[in-house]
């Protein structure tokens, strides 16, 4: 697990190819095995592999989500806030743990925040994400997570590089 993180970054480039059915099947899973508070499970995942949807999702955001139109799959991660008051928690757990499966299949990924975010002057990001897949309440949006083959080639941060000061011994 280590090592995957100390390789893991963020990418925001991808390769056309589509991610195969058995690296979604296995994102799927990893999702659906990811702890919740009190076992409540107030997370649900849309897969999105449409590229005409997730170019409509890449303008969610007024800066830092553009580059979501290139990537082959989008998991927009929610939350039912009626079923647990750390939904946020929950889901962020989640959609890290979707992004070091990703890192472990072969694949980049990238987090995309969309709760507290501005589509425009009168959108939420929130709420632009909603209307796109007509997701309804109780649901939140919490973040989009873009995924797929990188096209660029990212080093690690070296361990001297971290900031350790956030270290409390």
């Amino acid at each position: 697990m280590l090592e995957l993180m100390r390789k893991r970054r963020s990418i925001r480039k991808f390769k056309k190819d589509r991610v195969d059915r058995a690296s979604v099947d296995a994102l799927k899973e990893a999702v659906l095995r990811s702890p919740a508070s009190r076992g409540n499970k107030p997370c649900k995942f849309f897969f999105i592999q449409d590229a005409e949807v997730i170019k409509r999702l890449s303008r969610c955001k007024e800066h830092g989500s553009a580059f979501l139109k290139d990537a082959p799959l989008a998991v927009v991660v929610c939350g039912d806030e009626t079923v647990s008051d750390v939904w946020i928690e929950d889901c962020s757990i989640a959609a890290i743990i979707l992004h070091l499966t990703a890192e472990s299949l072969g694949l980049g990924g990238c987090w995309i925040q969309v709760r507290n975010r501005r589509h425009n002057a009168e959108w939420t990001s929130e709420d632009y994400v909603k209307k796109v897949l007509d997701i309804a309440y109780p649901f939140r949006v919490l973040a989009i997570i873009a995924i797929g083959f990188s096209d660029e080639v990212k080093a690690a941060h070296s361990f001297e590089s971290l900031d350790h000061s956030s270290i409390i011994a």
